[in-house]
């Protein structure tokens, strides 16, 4: 049992020092929160956020470029920009107080309604094709007139033909499709 703590507690430890050792060498980006203290003056203590132009700058130390530095670096320079409103170098420590939210992937949302496999709305990548759309929503059931089905762009709609899309004779399979196309894919006839 002691050997199992002893090797859990050397496996937290790596665990720790990777971390932070992946924070000191993380570049910095518009949009991160660092926290500022510099021990010699608290009223220079702060929580800055890195503008879109990545350019911060503290009372003493005019304005400087952040993104693109290493917490390491931010701190150095900050230091430096410093010296000579103090006696001695001051002790400056900057962590990351939030990193940038992560910008979502786009999607575009279509919706399929009738003899769909899977019916209601669709979520998308931008750029997919119809045929792409098809497979995504799972294709069509066994009732699906698959001759007749429409795609509706706002006020227009288009007449699709699955089967000249299979055959080659359609390229219509390569529509991109927009965020709120209607694919409307009606029941079929009884001897259709």
């Amino acid at each position: 049992m002691s050997r199992f703590v002893t090797f859990l507690g050397s496996i937290l430890t790596l665990m720790l020092f990777s971390t932070i050792t992946l924070a000191q060498e993380y570049r910095l980006q518009p949009g991160d929160t660092l926290s500022i203290e510099v021990l010699e003056d608290v009223s220079l203590n702060r929580v800055v956020l890195i503008p879109p132009d990545g350019r911060i700058a503290l009372p003493g130390t005019g304005s400087f470029r952040a993104s693109g530095l290493t917490i390491r670096q931010i701190q150095s320079a900050l230091t430096s920009r410093l010296a000579s409103s103090f006696v001695n170098p001051p002790s400056v420590f900057v962590s990351i107080e939030g990193l940038a939210p992560e910008e979502e992937d786009p999607v575009i949302a279509i919706f399929v309604v009738g003899e769909g496999t899977t019916v209601g709305r669709v979520e998308l990548e931008p750029g997919t094709n119809l045929m792409q759309a098809i497979a995504q929503f799972g294709g069509f059931t066994n009732f699906a007139a698959t001759k007749r089905i429409q795609l509706r762009r706002g006020a227009d709609v288009y007449t699709i033909n699955y089967n000249s899309i299979l055959d080659g004779t359609s390229t219509n399979g390569a529509v991109r499709m927009h965020e709120g196309d209607v694919i409307v894919i009606p029941q079929r006839k009884l001897f259709e």
